[in-house]
């Protein structure tokens, strides 16, 4: 088994303009420098195995602001936002209507949440391969974390694409077997 916690990367400045980056690599605003200072302070006391980010700087630099190179942090393309072609950077509220007819139809020059889903079954089959007993971080973006739910949990994506991000600290998943 092995212990996973996910964390959604820290504030960009497309998400304080409520644009949708897909792909887009944005840099964190000052509030996402912020938030990727606390989470490293939320975890001070934690142990982690491994840091698992996506190769987009919003992700990968919340870890190394939050854990300051304290541990590995190992950047992974799997672990990318869906890429929303066409649609990239354009108003949230647009590509949030969108996300629930893009199940299986990818975005136009984009792609589907089953296509990031299976990048991300993808990723976790390595995770099993190489991590048995651990307990990994994982700093990502929302498609990333669908893939989890649906992968872990069984979460169908028709619900996970439609329902209202709310952010929390950390989302913890036990990996066992992939579904």
């Amino acid at each position: 088994m092995i212990n996973i916690i996910f964390e959604a990367h820290a504030t960009t400045f497309d998400n304080e303009a409520h644009l949708s980056s897909g792909h887009n690599d944005v840099a964190l605003s000052p509030l996402g420098i912020e938030q990727a200072k606390e989470m490293g302070e939320r975890y001070k006391d934690s142990h982690f195995d491994v840091i698992f980010c996506s190769d987009l700087q919003r992700s990968y630099k919340t870890a190394e602001i939050a854990f300051e190179n304290r541990l590995p942090v190992i950047k992974d393309a799997r672990l990318r936002e869906c890429d929303y072609g066409d649609l990239t950077q354009q108003p949230s509220e647009i590509v949030d209507k969108e996300k629930p007819q893009r199940i299986n139809v990818p975005f136009p020059n984009g792609e589907s949440y089953a296509e990031t889903t299976l990048r991300m079954k993808s990723f976790l089959e390595d995770l099993l391969k190489n991590y048995d007993g651990k307990k990994v971080l994982i700093i990502g973006h929302r498609a990333t974390q669908y893939g989890l739910d649906n992968l872990i949990n069984g979460v169908p994506l028709e619900k996970l694409v439609s329902k209202k991000f709310i952010w929390q600290p950390g989302w913890t998943y036990e990996l066992v077997n992939i579904n």
